[in-house]
């Protein structure tokens, strides 16, 4: 789905929180690495510097099975970030705020907007041009009975007399004989029908290298990619949805599984896709060899 549609509802739901607790003095939205809405007094910079320095501990918290929120308390208020869904909702308030009110607007309303723009991209249909709409039906003028009567006596004498006229311009027999063989008439040409929609480009292979995904509560059945590859594929993409991969071993083993984008940045682009063990053993690969990956495009 994409990001600008959850930016617009969700920028719109910061607003409000804000005017109706003042003491929320700053939020913005990301996930992965977008940033998908903030407040005007937050900058650009700040919202940066803060959802990599996010990303960079929970890709260290992997081991224990994760990192669902971060909670930073000083003398004059606190910062908190914490996970809904693939989203992350960081908001820094004053010592005056009342914090299970705060609690209550955010962990209520984001969850509420997201379900409600989840529902209604689901509900939309894949093409929205409006056929019955667009073409307006004209309805025939009614006709009176004794005028379709007196046209059709017309047609009729009409053909009478032509078929007389014909008649009598025929010669009573043929001047020449008509010859034993005739040529065959040439057939009229078909017209072929030509279908202008796109075609989607074939899914991208990519050659990466394996490494060791490990720790507590690790999902066994989901790889990690590079955000260099995830892009290229929402490129080719747009309204399609990806939510699984093929990857595919040197020996000709392949299997399918969920994928994530791999939050370290200093191993962005490195070429390299984090395996489990269950995968591995599945493929019969290890760490340090090579295998394809594709997107399975729905």
């Amino acid at each position: 789905m994409s990001n600008e549609v959850y930016a617009l509802a969700l920028k719109s739901t910061l607003e409000e929180i804000q005017n109706a607790c003042p003491d929320v003095t700053n939020t913005f939205i990301f996930k992965d690495y977008d940033i998908l809405a903030k407040t005007k007094n937050v900058s650009d910079v700040t919202a940066t510097q803060t959802r990599n320095a996010f990303n960079d501990i929970a890709e260290k918290a992997d081991v224990i099975g994760g990192l669902e929120s971060i909670t930073i308390q000083s003398a004059e208020g606190k910062a908190n970030i914490a996970a809904m869904k693939d989203f992350h909702l960081t908001t820094v308030s004053s010592k005056q705020a009342d914090e299970k009110y705060v609690n209550t607007l955010t962990r209520v309303m984001i969850p509420l907007i997201i379900k409600i723009v989840e529902e209604i991209q689901s509900a939309l249909p894949e093409t929205t041009t409006n056929y019955d709409e667009a073409t307006p039906t004209v309805e025939p003028e009614p006709v009176e009975e004794e005028e379709v009567t007196e046209s059709l006596e017309e047609s009729a004498e009409e053909t009478v007399d032509e078929a007389e006229d014909y008649m009598n311009e025929q010669p009573e027999e043929p001047e020449e004989e008509t010859p034993a063989f005739q040529m065959p008439e040439e057939p009229e040409p078909v017209e072929l029908e030509v279908y202008d929609e796109p075609l989607l480009p074939e899914p991208p292979v990519t050659q990466l290298m394996v490494e060791n995904l490990g720790g507590l509560l690790v999902p066994s059945d989901t790889v990690r990619i590079g955000k260099d590859i995830l892009d290229q594929w929402k490129e080719l993409y747009s309204d399609k949805k990806i939510n699984e991969v093929e990857v595919e071993a040197l020996n000709g083993k392949s299997t399918r599984c969920k994928f994530k984008q791999i939050k370290k940045s200093k191993d962005s682009g490195k070429g390299i896709i984090k395996m489990p063990e269950k995968i591995q053993v599945t493929l019969e690969t290890a760490s340090g060899e090579l295998v394809t990956v594709k997107p399975v495009v729905e």
